[in-house]
């Protein structure tokens, strides 16, 4: 258990941060709700800029987004993902609400909290090294991303922090066998293209776009491969 301690804290503080998040929520009229999610969503088009920068290979990003985006709509991902959030809808809501909110929080969150250099490295140190000193630095930061969009995107962030402990523990726990296809090469390109993939949730919240987020996840792993080639 110990070499999962730094993603088992992750998921504690994601966890509480969401709870915070919904507390602050249910005191926030419709309007103030609705001003306080764009607000957000300029914020996360910030961060995923942000983290495209650190893509050099532009060639990458636009053959991972165009493979990860025919692979999700085969795998109809998004749809999938959508009837697992209407299931929780109707378990956990009240009669009125979005049919689709717990579904978009999840994949929005989860996005959020496992793209980026932080999430992978975090883990491999935790897997490798025992240093957990990323994975808790990550902690912090994702507690108080947690807060600020329960507080706008509801009660999906909350199953967000099941993802991000499989997520992060499996890196963490097949880390002596990934670490060398994850240099630093391979985890810039990553980021680029999950960077990529936080802008739509952005642009989806200031509701510009209405993307299929889940459809591109698969994009988010292509580098690994386009990378030994390109």
């Amino acid at each position: 258990m110990h070499v999962l301690l730094g993603a088992f804290v992750n998921t504690v503080a994601v966890l509480i941060g969401g709870f915070i998040g919904l507390l602050l929520k249910k005191g926030l009229p419709e309007r103030m709700a609705d001003t306080v999610m764009k607000g957000v969503g300029l914020c996360v088009i910030y961060i995923g800029i942000s983290g495209c920068l650190e893509g050099q290979n532009a060639l990458i990003t636009i053959l991972s987004i165009a493979i990860g985006a025919i692979i999700g709509e085969l795998l109809n991902l998004d749809g999938g993902i959508n009837n697992i959030g209407n299931l929780l809808q109707a378990r956990f809501s009240k009669e009125g609400d979005d049919k689709t909110s717990i579904a978009k929080g999840f994949v929005s969150a989860s996005l959020l909290f496992c793209v980026g250099a932080m999430a992978i490295v975090g883990a491999l140190n935790s897997g490798l090294k025992g240093d957990h000193e990323m994975q808790f630095t990550k902690s912090l930061l994702d507690f108080i991303s947690a807060i600020i969009f329960a507080s706008s995107m509801g009660v999906g962030v909350l199953f967000s922090a099941f993802f991000v402990f499989l997520y992060q523990g499996a890196i963490t726990l097949l880390a002596q066998f990934i670490a060398p296809f994850l240099t630093d090469v391979v985890i810039a390109e990553m980021t680029c293209v999950g960077s990529l993939l936080i802008i739509g949730i952005g642009l989806n919240m200031l509701g510009v776009t209405k993307l299929k987020l889940m459809n591109y996840v698969p994009a988010i792993l292509l580098p690994i491969l386009l990378c030994h080639f390109l």
